[in-house]
């Protein structure tokens, strides 16, 4: 990874009917993706590889603790409001079912259905990342029984 390009990470959390944790962003002038739904995640320190961010920002956000995070998908992305560009690296998990979520940052955090994502304010890039995550559901169930 280049130094000019910042590394988020962010976890996509997967509830057992298919639905993800998604938390809908603080509206303040500035923020990336402001009032806007987006898996919890956020900037990588320094050194910091980009799996241990996602741990991290996500624990720091939910109270939620990933138990094994996979990757599904980095690219880097720009968006039409002028920032620059971000090296994004999506990781997901199944929900356990036992532990609890808070919402430490944003306006709310719940799990939403691929359908209702259609209907709210999201990143262009977040329904095909959820696309992806669909095309791996059979494996997903599968570890789920496991």
């Amino acid at each position: 990874m280049t130094d000019d390009i910042e590394c988020i990470g962010a976890v996509m959390l997967l509830r057992a009917d298919g639905a993800v944790l998604l938390q809908h962003r603080d509206d303040k002038p500035g923020l990336r993706a402001a009032n806007q739904w987006v898996p919890p995640g956020g900037h990588c320190h320094s050194g910091e590889l980009a799996i241990e961010c996602a741990r991290r920002e996500f624990w720091e956000e939910t109270t939620y603790r990933c138990r094994e995070l996979r990757l599904l998908t980095s690219f880097i992305s720009d968006n039409d409001e002028g920032w620059g560009p971000q090296r994004l690296h999506v990781f997901w998990d199944l929900y356990d079912e036992k532990q609890q979520i808070h919402c430490l940052e944003g306006q709310a955090i719940k799990f939403i259905t691929r359908e209702r994502a259609e209907q709210i304010d999201v990143p262009r890039y977040i329904l095909s990342i959820w696309d992806e995550l669909a095309r791996i559901l059979p494996v997903c169930t599968q570890l789920q029984r496991g």
